[in-house]
This record gives structure tokens, C-alpha cells and sequence, in this order.
């Protein structure tokens, strides 16, 4: 499969260049929040922020080492930095696959599902009704994106459980995480080894409002799910696409990038 070229970076600070505003920009103990590492990544590219409507030109992966944070970026261009701040150690990223190659990967995703939600209503309050397809004629419907774990946990009515009887979070985390990457793996080319894979690291993250006194975040928040395994590539254009576009929404914020290496060896792909 034919592609342009693409760059797999590991970008680091220099902890010996970081002054105290630094350390306390960067997070401090914790690390930035997507929004901030968002930020943080488009310094090293050169030009304007994306119009409205395009995609972000990079992928990014957000780790922790030593207290600090660790990023893995994969853009058409490599990034620069000019601050003198950072470690940049970028490598051209061609991908050789073939069907039967098996991969440990990485993944940090926003697990969504999508579910009905109010009909859709035209100018004068009534009723808009689909003109075309199998259901032409019927009752158009807002599409809404719900977090795959809270989903889960509303469908089985988990609040309502008595405590004793709930399965933990970690659980519902698990397998409903499992369920979500089932269902796509044919369309991304690959296929999971069911046993040793690791679903966890569920979490919500903020990013416009702020917390109330329960911990529910009151504004724009966003959620995210580690995986951690090896597949077997089954479709070499669908899982190259995957590589290099990504998988899931929130690819702006950290999300969707996956990193494999062979399971004979220590490199990337």
C-alpha cells in the first residue's frame, strides 16, 4: 500500500532545561490534561492551528516517566522543537506488514457507542422524516455518543444494584471495553489474542467546565480506555489505514494512536 511518508517521534523534556515554570506548566507530578497536551504538541509544527472541520496532521500518545511527560507522535512532518526544552528522537514510519503478522500493541482510545435521542424537528416544530433508504419515511432522530463504560453501566442498571452485588468498575471496564474493540476488529484488519489482553486505566477527563462536589464534571468532559495485547494482522490496507489515521473519535486529545512492535522483537513496525 502506497502512502506518503509519515514520522513516528518520542518527544521528551530536558529535565536539566526545565525551570520551575516549567515543571508546574508541564503538570507538575501529574501531567498535562488532553486539552493541555493538546496545546502542548501543536508548538512543535510549524503554522496555524486546524480550520474548523479538518482533521488534526498528527496522532499523539501521552505517557508519564520519572514524574514528567512522555509523547508519541505520528505526523507527516516531523516536529521542531525551537525552546531547547525538549528531546526530539523522530524516525521515518513505513509500516511492512502481511496477513498473519502478529503485533503487541498499545492502544489509548474514546470508547463511544452511538444511541438514538430526540427527533429531529424541522422549522415549524414538526417531525423530520427520512426520504430515502429502508426507513424512508419515518422519524429522523439525533444521533448522541454515549462513554461505552457508563453505557454499560446504565443497561445493567448498576446504580440501582446494592453494593454488595455490583460488579466492580474495573470489571464493567473490562468488559465493556473488550466488547467495543470485538466489534471493530475486522474493519481495523486485525484480530485480538483474547487471552493476555488488558483492558484498563478507564478514566474521565474534564476538559471545559470543572468538577462539582460528587466529582461529575460539569461541562465538556471526555473518557478514555487503555488496551494492551497482541493481534494478528488480518487485512494489511484496513490495519496500515489504521496505523496511520487512527482509530476512534478524540484523536485530538490523545486518543486513537497505536503503537505496535513485532512480538519477535523490540522495534516498531
Amino acid at each position: 500500500m502506497n502512502h506518503d511518508p509519515y514520522w513516528l517521534t518520542r518527544i521528551s523534556p530536558l529535565r536539566e532545561a526545565l525551570a520551575y515554570r516549567d515543571w508546574t506548566n508541564l503538570g507538575g507530578d501529574y501531567g498535562l490534561d488532553p486539552y493541555g497536551q493538546h496545546r502542548l504538541i501543536w508548538q512543535f509544527f510549524d503554522g496555524p492551528h486546524k480550520m474548523p472541520g479538518q482533521p488534526t496532521p498528527f496522532l499523539f500518545r501521552a505517557e508519564v516517566r520519572e514524574s514528567l511527560p512522555l509523547f508519541y507522535v505520528l505526523s507527516k512532518t516531523p516536529p521542531r522543537d525551537t525552546s531547547g526544552k525538549w528531546l526530539i528522537e523522530a524516525k521515518k514510519f513505513n509500516p511492512a506488514l502481511e496477513a498473519g503478522d502478529r503485533l503487541a500493541f498499545k492502544l489509548r482510545v474514546n470508547p463511544v457507542v452511538e444511541r438514538p435521542g430526540a427527533v429531529v424537528l424541522d422549522a415549524d416544530g414538526k417531525p423530520k422524516l427520512r426520504r430515502s433508504g429502508a426507513r424512508a419515511g419515518q422519524e429522523k432522530y439525533k444521533v448522541l455518543r454515549h462513554d461505552v463504560v457508563m453505557d454499560t453501566k446504565r443497561r445493567m442498571g448498576w446504580n440501582e444494584m446494592p453494593p454488595n452485588q455490583r460488579p466492580s468498575l474495573a470489571l464493567v471496564a473490562y468488559e465493556a471495553g473488550n466488547c467495543w474493540l470485538h466489534d471493530r476488529e475486522e474493519g481495523l484488519g486485525f484480530r485480538v489474542d483474547a487471552q493476555g489482553l488488558r483492558v484498563d486505566s478507564y478514566a474521565t477527563h474534564c476538559l471545559k467546565g470543572r468538577r462539582d462536589e460528587s466529582g461529575r464534571c460539569r461541562g465538556i468532559s471526555l473518557s478514555t480506555l487503555d488496551f494492551e495485547g497482541v493481534l494478528t494482522v488480518t487485512g494489511v490496507e484496513a490495519f496500515t489505514k489504521t496505523l496511520l489515521n487512527g482509530t476512534g473519535p478524540a484523536k485530538s486529545f490523545g486518543c486513537g494512536l497505536m503503537l505496535v512492535r513485532r512480538v519477535e522483537g523490540t522495534m516498531n513496525v
